[in-house]
């Protein structure tokens, strides 16, 4: 190698200077890749796509087999660069050829080859499968002992083998991912995609009907007025109950009911109404929403009495419910038409029903009331104030100010609420 004429080492110099930025970028490019693109390219059989999975099922020995390769060729220039220097300059060129080949080696085979993987991590990836695959079955005997030699110094220290390079994501993580989509996933999309994952941290509970506003047909009354109820309701379901809605007796399907409201009112009786009703199905109130959506798929039904742990009735939730906390309000009623539960005013204050959802309040107007507690803004209010005020009462809590404007025996029917600014909040 001594005797060997300047131009050959120059060009030996220069391939191993290539090698190295093949190796350099070949191990950013591998660490880079979006690792859930790969498995989809592999799910359709892309061959770069299925090289460079192949290679990552190991990532310590792919690892090793870049940072062999690299250290060989690195080492290999140095003598190179030496043997070149010192022909040039002589003792002294080996001081100078350090300096050069460090500058030369960390501008063309580290930062330059390492930032355009960084930013092209497929196109690099897969073309270095090319190499790599074959060259980590020629290179296996020492790939395998540096790796051992190497994960039993890491076990000194506790740590363990590195595991596969495929990772699985949290909620939290793929809620990230979901969020940060943009332009991949259009606006309608990606917020049913989030409120999908957002339906394990609600139970039934936080959506059901309040079993004081539950519309249903108690048979204690006469045939007349049961009739009559069912030709004006503006539901499909109605649950048919004996004096309280504890003793509910079955569900009625208007679809159903139309068998026998064709008579005369007086051949109809409660026991035909009832012989048409459909079995009740209980869930708890603690059932978390994407358990009970998978619940109602299981027992073809749409529809629901929420019990608490002592078996009394709490409420009612269908599926239309559930299905509008993933895809946003798809219906109207004009039960809901007739009367606001949120009324903005003229002051910028909202007066708002006491029955209604915290959850709701804090969707429609993007506030934060604490949602930990009650479920609704009377509860909420009855929580704070620890009674049924006697008269009309202001307090604040938690950066809003909540006043009572209407009251009854039994709750707080509607109050005006307003958020106070808070120090750095935008006016």
């Amino acid at each position: 190698m001594n005797e060997a004429p300047l131009e050959i080492l120059f060009a030996i110099l220069i391939g191993l200077l290539v090698m190295s930025a093949f190796f350099s970028s070949s191990e950013t490019g591998m660490m880079s890749l979006n690792r859930y693109r790969l498995k989809h390219l592999t799910k359709k059989g892309h061959p770069g796509a299925l090289r460079v999975a192949s290679l990552l099922r190991h990532p310590d020995r792919l690892i090793g087999l870049i940072l062999i390769g690299n250290n060989l060729v690195n080492i290999f220039a140095t003598a190179i660069a030496t043997i070149i220097a010192m022909r040039l300059y002589g003792d002294a060129g080996v001081a100078v050829g350090s300096l050069l080949l460090t500058l030369v080696i960390l501008i063309f085979a580290e930062v330059t080859p390492k930032t355009i993987a960084a930013l092209h991590p497929e196109r690099i990836s897969f073309f270095a499968s090319w190499v790599l695959k074959p060259l980590s079955v020629l290179l296996a005997p020492a790939v395998y002992l540096v790796n051992g030699i190497s994960n039993n110094i890491a076990r000194l220290f506790g740590l363990h083998g590195a595991h596969g390079a495929m990772e699985h994501l949290n909620p939290e993580e793929l809620r990230t991912v979901v969020d940060e989509a943009g332009d991949l996933i259009p606006d309608q999309h990606q917020g049913m995609l989030l409120n999908i994952l957002d339906l394990e941290k609600s139970t039934v509970e936080d959506i059901m009907i309040p079993r004081n506003e539950v519309e249903g047909l108690d048979i204690t009354r006469p045939v007349p007025e049961l009739l009559e109820c069912i030709r004006t309701s503006e539901y499909t379901r109605l649950p048919l109950y004996e004096g309280d809605i504890n003793n509910v007796l079955g569900i009625l399907h208007l679809r159903n009911a139309a068998r026998f409201i064709r008579g005369t009112d007086d051949s109809i009786t409660l026991e035909r109404i009832r012989e048409y009703a459909d079995e009740t199905y209980f869930v708890p109130e603690a059932t978390p929403l994407h358990t009970q959506l998978l619940n109602f798929q299981q027992h073809k039904s749409r529809m629901a009495l929420v019990v608490d742990e002592y078996g009394e009735v709490q409420g009612l939730v269908t599926l239309e419910d559930l299905l509008e906390e993933i895809v946003g309000d798809f219906t109207t009623n004009s039960a809901e038409e007739s009367t606001d539960d949120i009324v903005p005013q003229p002051d910028g204050t909202y007066l708002i029903d006491g029955g209604t959802f915290i959850r709701d309040i804090n969707r429609g107007l993007d506030w934060d009331l604490p949602q930990d507690g009650p479920k609704t803004l009377n509860g909420l209010a009855m929580e704070y104030l620890e009674s049924i005020p006697d008269a009309h009462i202001g307090f604040a809590l938690d950066g809003y100010r909540l006043e009572t404007t209407e009251l009854t025996d039994k709750m707080i029917a509607w109050m005006r609420v307003e958020r106070v600014p808070r120090s750095g909040d935008d006016d």
